[in-house]
């Protein structure tokens, strides 16, 4: 759609910008797709809370334990996404989708497989993840976030 464009910085429509984020487009994605947040701590948030690892094409392509990550922020490197096929990707796990039986949430796991193998950690540093959850996030960590989510707003805030 935009040959000449070779990154682009993809919010969620419940992302609020507060400083400028063009420092991301320094980032050496070596040669990924998809510059993410990891969001795994333990058991929470990993491919085996969202695929259906009682099939035997999910079992065979995934690791349960890959760590998933926060989407409202995602920085792509498009000439990784056209070398990787990343449309195709999408798309043939969508032709085999059967009474929604390979993966258990909505919109969030098609992404997950599209991306899987593909995707450059961007750090903790740039995400407080668990604020509507997790009681012990220090005011520090919230402060140094790049992105966060607001319970209350029911928003992320890219400070």
């Amino acid at each position: 759609m935009y040959p000449k464009l070779h990154r682009i910085l993809f919010l969620d429509d419940d992302i609020v910008v507060q400083r400028d984020l063009t420092g991301l487009w320094k980032i050496d994605m070596d040669g990924n797709v998809n510059g993410v947040v990891e969001t795994c701590f333990g058991l929470s948030h990993i491919y085996a809370q969202y695929l259906n690892f009682l099939l035997p094409l999910i079992k065979a392509k995934f690791n349960p334990k890959a760590c998933a990550w926060a989407y409202g922020m995602n920085f792509f490197y498009l000439d990784a996404w056209t070398k990787e096929k990343c449309r195709e990707e999408y798309h043939y796990w969508h032709n085999l989708i059967e009474n929604r039986t390979l993966w258990k949430l909505q919109t969030f796991p098609p992404d997950l497989i599209t991306f899987y193998l593909t995707t450059k950690p961007l750090g903790q540093s740039r995400h407080a993840l668990g604020l509507e959850y997790n009681p012990n996030i220090s005011m520090e960590e919230v402060q140094n976030a790049a992105v966060e989510y607001n319970p209350n707003q029911g928003m992320y805030c890219a400070l």
